[in-house]
């Protein structure tokens, strides 16, 4: 059986972040479960739960969901109500379309002091002689029941007659009870019929061949196939004939039965559909002689643009906008690109040779595209020098024009007309020995040294 699963509950809670221990609203409707379980220890805070149209056939695991506002399990396979007294916040209630026979079982909504409005409608327990009467006069908190507003004169008058009308529902609930009875033992027994049958139809169809019959199969393998296909898809169509034809009673067995041999069949094709497709050859990306090939299995757009001012290709894949990053795969070699695209190639040879570890693959955030810049190997180097030489030379020009802008004039006057001395000659200039100050002196001893080798060196004077 199909029950509430924790990966299930985080799918539907894609609104809440998939996060479940906050969750306060959760809507499980049309997923086949067939347990109800879990739910009271992930969901501590829900308000709200949706479980409509599955094959619930009870009512459980819902008892500490103290929060609890609205239960909906409408079209269900329950049968009586139950485990609800601890959703002590319960306002509503929708039990349309189950199987609820067992009117009495009302009497446990009588602890749910907030339960404002029920739905019953579609129960076997709504034909049943004064059945609103003995709703109304049980359940005194309920202000609606099966979308009509309950008057205060109809609960009075209720109450008054509730001793003879609680006689009535009990007599009544034993009539069903007895009938549920017989019609769970009639499908029991229709359901052991039923496996016999299959049983039998394999072994038939698996058979104790003899070797002579097994070689003849082997040799004439695709007539035998042919046929045999044949022979099933009008047997197929007479077993669902007569599974769809024969009347059956509306019971929770019937609705489960119907609902896997629905499930049985749609397998059944998923295999079958299966087993006829043809494993597709794998694409030739490069040929046995090492030519690289240009391929688009996705079908993809794109487009391929020589970038000349930044020295680079740059390639626009057009991918599907809301696909998950994780599905790409980009390969970038120097002579072409590779993109895996859900596992279907893309591949490009590239006019010039590229650097792929310069390389950078990006999505748009707009579009979903994906951007890949391929700087070129070859123009990347000549593209360096030219732009170091310009640069060279404007740097130069830059400097000559601040030398000259700095340039002081200087003004240019006549020495004649000076009465002033010429300070500048006052002092005698003497040859200049050595190449600078800190070489001059010792240079000048040795000269001493050398022009005066005859003295003798008296320390004294």
């Amino acid at each position: 059986f199909l029950s509430v699963t924790e990966d299930l509950v985080r799918r539907r809670a894609e609104h809440n972040n998939c996060e479940i221990f906050s969750l306060e609203e959760i809507c499980l409707h049309q997923q086949d479960i067939e347990k109800l379980e879990y739910l009271d220890k992930w969901c501590r805070e829900l308000k709200i739960l949706y479980l409509q149209n599955n094959l619930i056939p009870k009512i459980e695991n819902v008892s500490k969901l103290k929060k609890l506002e609205y239960l909906n399990v409408a079209l269900n396979n329950i049968e009586r109500i139950e485990n609800l007294e601890g959703c002590e916040e319960l306002k509503k209630l929708d039990l349309t379309a189950n199987f609820i026979g067992e009117l009495s079982s009302i009497e446990a909504l009588k602890y749910n002091i907030h339960l404002k409005e029920l739905f019953l409608v579609g129960n076997p327990c709504t034909e049943f002689e004064g059945y609103r009467q003995f709703v109304v006069a049980t359940l005194h908190q309920l202000k609606c029941l099966d979308s009509k507003e309950i008057e205060r004169s109809e609960r009075i008058q209720a109450l008054q007659n509730y001793p003879e009308l609680k006689q009535k529902i009990r007599e009544q609930e034993q009539a069903y009870l007895l009938k549920r009875a017989r019609e769970k033992e009639e499908a029991q027994i229709k359901m052991q019929q039923r496996k016999d049958k299959k049983q039998k139809q394999m072994e038939s169809k698996l058979g104790f061949d003899s070797p002579d019959s097994l070689q003849n199969k082997e040799n004439h393998q695709t007539e035998g196939d042919r046929e045999q296909e044949a022979w099933r898809t009008v047997e197929d169509n007479e077993e669902d004939r007569k599974f769809w034809d024969e009347p059956t009673p509306y019971t929770p067995e019937s609705r489960l039965e119907t609902h896997r041999y629905i499930e049985e069949k749609r397998r059944a094709k998923e295999n079958t559909r299966g087993s006829k497709k043809k494993e597709k050859p794998l694409q030739t990306l490069v040929t046995p002689e090492g030519k690289v090939l240009n391929v688009n299995v996705p079908k993809l757009d794109f487009s391929l643009k020589d970038d000349e001012e930044n020295n680079q290709i740059i390639l626009d894949l057009a991918v599907y906008r809301y696909l998950d990053t994780s599905l790409l795969d980009v390969d970038i070699q120097p002579t072409y690109i590779r993109v895996f695209v859900k596992g279907k190639p893309f591949q490009l040879v590239l006019p010039e040779e590229v650097k792929p570890d310069c390389s950078s693959a990006k999505r748009s955030q707009t579009t979903g595209h994906l951007v890949v810049s391929m700087p070129k190997a070859r123009e990347i180097i000549l593209g360096k020098q030219n732009v170091s030489t310009s640069i060279k030379d404007s740097y130069c020009n830059a400097l000559q024009k601040n030398a000259r802008s700095r340039q002081v004039e200087k003004l240019e006057v006549d020495s004649s007309k000076y009465s002033f001395p010429d300070v500048t000659k006052i002092v005698h200039e003497k040859e200049q020995i050595g190449k600078g100050p800190i070489r001059l002196q010792p240079e000048k001893i040795t000269e001493t040294k050398k022009s005066c080798v005859d003295l003798e060196d008296n320390e004294e004077v």
